[in-house]
């Protein structure tokens, strides 16, 4: 009985085993048929990397990218392509249009491509083609851009393109024109009005600016009369360049009648054309009744000027004339014939009057100032005249007049509701007239009023915001040094201490700061507001400086490299490697100017007021040192050798 419960047991183990293994062989095939499935799936996946450089279509548009762009465009005679950003409302609008476009153009015989590129992700693409604005449509034809400027429409663009695809098409020759020293006299003394570009092939700036300088020829040579722009090769035609002290490209002269200007207008097609259209108009304008200098009296707002001459051919006209060019942008001018205006204005032919309205005037000044244009007077002296008279003796400075009239230092600034509206005229004047009882004992100063709202910032940084008091007092200094007045009841009395003390030398100066740090002795020094003199000032010292900002990307990419740099400099005692933050503290040096962040200024131990500003360079320890072996005045052997 033993015995055959043995053989039971027996039989049941190796079917259990039989089993086992059956399993064992399913799950071993079902491994092999998943890593089968795998290895498909890779060879899948091989397939589509070859082909990823295949463009894909969307509604008839081609998919391009940074990849495949140039695959694809490699045989192809012509393609349109538009740069577009996702975001962008106008891209957006347009793709009903596009995708119309490309129907149309595949219909064509033979057919033209039309593709897109996302600018935002395809980058190099975007770079590469100088993508400044979406869209941006470009015709490649053989694989050379043709911008088009036309209107965005199907019926528009198509044309465009059909035009380009004709086989014997050619790019219309250059509309911008190109000067020699063989021919540059030569047109530019013919010209009542011309554009210049002087330029070097190898500048990454003139590189920029040439499609829009060209941009702007061909549509300025459109007008009537035409204004023509040219450009001159500083490198080749360096006796020109020379003649007319070109030190950077690109440099832009307007001429008129071969007497240069300087151009100080915006560089891109639709600010040249617009700022050589208002340079091509006459510099002064011409008036003939008494009534207009009237209203200038009454409701004007800036200086008066008005050359007064006996007819068009007066040889003083013509020197009044280029005086107003080389100052158009900054002021009006006017000229007369008429001898009722004249008599208004208590002058003769060849004299220059210059008045400030109504609402500026006082018993410390004279109504009006006259020069008198001689033979041998010259622009240089008619410039003069107005540079001196351009200011009442308390004028009323704004946000509109700030850049152009009220730059010089330094400046007494008397801070109230300033309002010359009807109704708030006389309050306005009450103020005014107290500060101008101070203003004519002290020549050497400009006094201004200027509305509290409009200069609440700057009240803020005088430490005057909460002053409490309806008239507030600073004084902006050389250097970027501002003085406050300690808030009190203003009078003539108090502001004339608060002048004189100055004057003296007795004010401190306020200074937006940080703490000092109690340990500085870092790699890279810690400048604030408070040692800013003491540490970049100090003349026995070289001085490299970061003007940083916190949240700045850049600042804190430029951050480990800066830190390196000051490590390998730590030895030289003669020069400090600083950095401070422009966000928490003054700069009380306007010779340190900082607009973007990082800004890194050189302070050379013999030159202080002139630092010298890292551009251009790559901002590593490399670029850095380069830069620094260049313009240190102390630097020790030992580091010149590393270098």
């Amino acid at each position: 009985m033993k015995g055959k419960k043995a053989l039971l047991l027996l039989a049941l183990l190796g079917i259990a085993q039989l089993t086992s293994f059956a399993r064992c062989e399913e799950n071993d095939a079902t491994e092999e048929e998943e890593e089968d499935g795998e290895q498909e799936d890779g060879e899948d996946e091989d397939e589509e990397e070859d082909t990823d450089t295949d463009a894909k279509e969307e509604n008839g548009v081609l998919i391009l990218t940074d990849s495949n762009f140039d695959t694809f465009v490699a045989d192809k005679d012509t393609v349109l392509v538009e740069f577009y950003a996702p975001w962008c409302g106008h891209c957006k609008q347009f793709v009903p249009e596009y995708e119309k476009i490309a129907q149309t153009l595949k219909e064509n015989d033979p057919p033209i491509p039309v593709a897109k590129v996302d600018a935002t992700a395809e980058t190099a693409l975007g770079s590469r083609f100088e993508v400044r604005g979406y869209p941006t449509f470009k015709i490649l034809k053989k694989g050379q851009p043709v911008d088009y400027d036309g209107d965005r429409s199907e019926k528009a663009i198509v044309a465009k393109v059909k035009e380009v695809a004709q086989p014997d098409w050619a790019p219309p020759p250059e509309v911008t024109m190109v000067l020699t020293n063989d021919n540059f006299d030569e047109v530019v003394n013919e010209a009542d009005i011309i554009l210049v570009e002087f330029y070097a092939p190898w500048c990454g700036h003139c590189k920029q600016l040439a499609p829009e300088y060209e941009k702007a020829a061909k549509e300025l040579s459109r007008r009537t009369p035409p204004i023509p722009l040219a450009k001159v090769d500083a490198t080749v035609e360096s006796e020109v360049a020379t003649r007319f002290e070109v030190s950077g490209y690109p440099t832009l002269k307007i001429f008129r009648k071969g007497k240069a200007f300087e151009y100080n207008g915006p560089r891109e097609k639709h600010g040249i054309v617009d700022y050589m259209i208002e340079q091509a108009g006459p510099p002064t304008k011409h008036i003939q009744a008494v009534k207009q200098i009237q209203e200038f009296v009454k409701d004007g707002d800036d200086v008066i000027i008005v050359g007064v001459f006996a007819d068009d051919q007066d040889a003083a006209l013509e020197l009044y004339r280029n005086t107003c060019n080389n100052l158009r942008e900054d002021y009006k001018f006017h000229h007369t014939f008429s001898n009722e205006i004249a008599k208004y204005l208590k002058a003769s032919a060849g004299q220059v009057v210059m008045m400030q309205p109504e609402k500026f005037h006082s018993k410390f000044e004279p109504k009006s100032y006259i020069l008198t244009i001689k033979e041998s007077t010259t622009e240089a002296e008619v410039k003069e005249f107005i540079d001196k008279h351009t200011l009442p003796l308390v004028g009323h400075r704004k946000q509109s007049n700030d850049g152009k009239r009220y730059t010089k230092r330094p400046m007494v600034v008397i801070y109230y509701g300033v309002d010359f509206s009807y109704d708030y005229r006389v309050a306005t004047q009450f103020w005014r007239n107290k500060v101008l009882e101070v203003a004519h004992d002290f020549p050497e100063y400009t006094f201004v009023i200027a509305d509290e709202e409009d200069y609440a910032e700057e009240l803020k940084a005088l430490g005057l915001s909460d002053s409490g008091e309806e008239v507030n007092v600073g004084i902006l200094g050389d250097g970027g040094k501002k003085y406050s007045m300690e808030p009190e009841e203003f009078d003539s009395d108090v502001l004339r201490e608060f002048v004189m003390a100055f004057k003296k030398g007795k004010l401190k100066a306020v200074v937006k700061s940080q703490p000092v740090p109690k340990s500085n002795k870092g790699p890279v020094k810690v400048v604030v507001g408070k040692t800013f003199e003491e540490i970049v000032l100090d003349k026995k010292k070289d001085v490299l400086i970061e003007f940083y900002a916190p949240w700045c990307g850049h600042c804190k990419q430029l951050e480990p490299e800066y830190n390196e740099l000051g490590k390998k400099y730590k030895h030289e005692k003669n020069l400090v490697i600083a950095k401070m933050d422009s966000t928490a503290n003054d700069i009380p040096n306007d010779n340190y100017k900082v607009e973007g962040f990082p800004t890194i200024y050189f302070a050379p131990s013999n030159n202080k007021q002139n630092p010298v500003k890292f551009e251009g360079g790559t901002r590593d320890v490399e670029s850095l040192s380069k830069f620094l072996k260049e313009h240190a005045t102390l630097l020790s052997e030992r580091s010149k050798d590393e270098l």
